[in-house]
């Protein structure tokens, strides 16, 4: 009955969404959002399968402009308890709730909560290549949302930088990367960036995170010093636009948060369009921790654009485990709806 309710929602949400296109309310007020469902299917080596049918994520954002020079942004998120949910009890939350001053010289101030720099791939799930991320399951280097003051400066045309001052880098344990500490007193976070576009079609970026004391719970609970550990995360990739139907990303990330959450993190991409609606990323990624397990990740995720607004992606991956037994490798499949408007 609950897999008929689910299908059922799914459903009528993917006949209505379409429908819709971004509203603008006013000059100083304008609505998007998103909504992801899928089928996902899990076989390890060893013990049964697992699978799941859900509404994976929905994102509801209003963006307010009340001056040339000053805006907002807010969104409502809503994650399934099935899935980890948003916060301990709860399926939703308020995720950005942020204000940007923009100075008109290149610099814009912005304070609030807002999603971390760090990534190459999106922490919103309708932004990404393929229904699973290629890294986060052991080190989890990529931070989710937290609050602060943060200052983005537009260099050139070709050259961008930015520095941010929040509550923490990583995320309070049970809330799905959607809140930070919530204090400085411990666990100050620290991020920066810059990014180049100065060469024809490519796109470089490098980025680190630091976080003063990362407590056991925090993170991906590695944390194994009683009173926490300092952790620095160094993250840089680069894609490139081969042609107008192909690309190449490449991403490397390290991370040191002490004993049993050291290591690093990579993945390569290469995107083809086949045709306007039709485009297939092929994926490689691993993992390694150090003294710890590791994995190669192999995959392949095409997409079918049925509308401007309604996607259609599948997913096929098998990934190989070393030091990680009784599991040493595990096949993945996946059918994803995404909408938009």
């Amino acid at each position: 009955m609950k897999t008929q309710t689910k299908l059922a929602a799914l459903a009528s949400l993917l006949f209505v969404v379409p429908a819709f296109a971004q509203v603008k309310v006013n000059d100083q007020l304008s609505v998007t959002g998103w909504a992801v469902g899928s089928y996902q299917y899990t076989s390890p080596n060893v013990g049964s399968y697992t699978d799941s049918l859900n509404v994976d994520a929905a994102l509801l954002q209003a963006n307010i402009t009340p001056t040339k020079n000053l805006s907002a942004v807010f969104s409502t998120y809503y994650r399934p308890s099935a899935e980890g949910g948003t916060g301990p009890g709860s399926e939703a939350t308020l995720l950005d709730a942020y204000f940007s001053y923009d100075t008109g010289s290149g610099a814009v101030i912005s304070a609030g909560k807002f999603v971390s720099y760090l990534g190459f791939e999106s922490f919103y799930l309708n932004l990404d290549n393929m229904i699973t991320l290629a890294n986060q399951q052991f080190l989890a280097p990529i931070p989710g949302y937290h609050e602060g003051i943060k200052l983005d400066y537009t260099v050139d045309k070709t050259t961008t930088v930015g520095f941010a001052v929040v509550d923490s880098v990583f995320n309070k344990p049970g809330y799905n990367f959607t809140a930070g500490a919530g204090s400085l007193k411990h666990q100050a976070g620290f991020e920066g960036y810059v990014s180049y576009t100065g060469i024809t079609n490519l796109t470089l970026w490098a980025g680190i995170g630091y976080e003063t004391l990362t407590k056991p719970g925090f993170d991906t609970g590695g944390v194994m010093a009683k009173h926490g550990s300092a952790v620095t995360v160094f993250d840089v990739w680069g894609t490139y636009q081969i042609d107008k139907a192909s690309s190449i990303s490449a991403e490397e990330i390290y991370k040191d948060g002490g004993v049993g959450n050291k290591g690093s993190n990579w993945l390569v991409y290469y995107s083809y369009a086949l045709t306007d609606k039709t485009t297939t990323c092929f994926g490689l990624s691993g993992e390694k921790v150090l003294d710890g397990p590791s994995y190669i990740k192999y995959s392949v995720a095409p997409t079918y654009a049925l509308t401007s607004n309604l996607a259609l992606r599948g997913q096929l991956s098998y990934t190989s485990y070393s030091d990680n037994k009784p599991i040493t490798n595990a096949t993945f499949a996946g059918v994803e709806f995404l909408v938009k408007f």
